[in-house]
């Protein structure tokens, strides 16, 4: 399975990644090792949202020794300095996105590929939404649209959404 690559990210070469994934796992008392880098570099190469099954194959090419439990451990720990974002669904699966910068999700219902959608509400927006909340206090937000990819659509997995 090959996974396509994020435009823009190959500019950021493996030191300058290493450097701010140093500096993220130092803040967060971590420690910097090569299964960690070689997840982080996997997850900000590619622009789709990979299981941990899908990181482990993917980064395998690098490291054929790592194990699955290290790959989980890795990306929790990426999550845990904001290095990345685990997306959870329903079902109980998880992708994860080595994007952190605001932007938008596509999630197709029939194949669960999860793709970016860019931008974010505009501040003013954003404001009315939490004054409109009440006494809940907004921290942030996270936007996606439920759907069927160009590929699912035309093998003919859905035509509308679910209620």
């Amino acid at each position: 399975m090959k996974y396509a690559t994020r435009p823009g990210n190959m500019a950021m070469n493996h030191q300058s990644s290493d450097a701010r994934l140093r500096e993220a796992l130092e803040g967060s008392g971590q420690r910097f090792t090569e299964q960690r880098a070689a997840v982080y570099h996997y997850l900000v190469g590619t622009n789709v949202h990979p299981t941990a099954d899908e990181v482990l194959f993917g980064v395998r090419a690098e490291l054929p020794s790592i194990s699955l439990a290290t790959v989980y451990k890795s990306l929790e720990t990426l999550v845990g300095c904001g290095l990345a974002v685990k997306l959870t669904y329903a079902d109980a699966s998880a992708r994860y996105d080595g994007r952190t910068d605001p932007h938008h999700h596509a999630r197709c219902l029939a194949c669960g590929s999860v793709t970016d959608l860019p931008g974010e509400i505009p501040e003013q927006e954003f404001e009315a939404l939490r004054r409109e909340a009440g006494s809940f206090t907004v921290v942030g937000y996270r936007l996606e649209l439920s759907g069927y990819c160009s590929r699912c659509a035309s093998a003919g997995a859905g035509t509308s959404l679910p209620v």
